[in-house]
């Protein structure tokens, strides 16, 4: 592995998700990149809610605001389980298709492994409604590590 990529949220399971992607990315002397996802609906919300703050302290924000916002709240929420040797970059993306941003951020950024959570469910789950594990699994040309929540 020369650079992972790992499809990233603030929770318990994406923390253990992370912990196996820096202990590969240790072992390969990799490069970690943290993809982070909004929808549509999300970018907007927050958006929003940042632009009334803005007007009621005179400040302004634009959409660059919230993804930077984004970012930060990886960058600290990663930050303490990653070493100082790993170069990492985190990565926001607006997109209501979660897997089609991480295939496509894998291949600007040259990744050779992603590390992607998927849900438990039952074969005829999966094949009727499909997730983002399974669409990265079967779509990326590379390695991909698949864990469960």
């Amino acid at each position: 592995m020369d650079r992972g990529l790992v499809l990233i949220e603030e929770s318990d399971d994406h923390r253990r998700l992370l912990s196996e992607a820096v202990e590969h990315a240790v072992g390969a002397g990799a490069d970690l990149v943290l993809l982070t996802t909004m929808t549509e609906k999300q970018f907007e919300d927050d958006a929003e809610t940042l632009e009334s703050i803005g007007r009621s302290e005179n400040t302004n924000y634009d959409s660059n605001t919230v993804l930077d916002g984004a970012v930060a709240d990886i960058e600290a929420f990663a930050g303490d389980q990653i070493p100082d040797d790993i170069e990492t970059t985190v990565v926001a993306r607006v997109t209501d298709r979660p897997a089609k941003a991480l295939l496509d951020v894998a291949d600007k950024r040259d990744c050779d492994h992603v590390f992607v959570l998927g849900e438990r469910r039952s074969p005829t789950g999966k094949a009727l409604f499909g997730d983002v594990a399974q669409q990265v699994a079967l779509n990326f040309d590379g390695y991909v590590t698949l864990s469960t929540r």
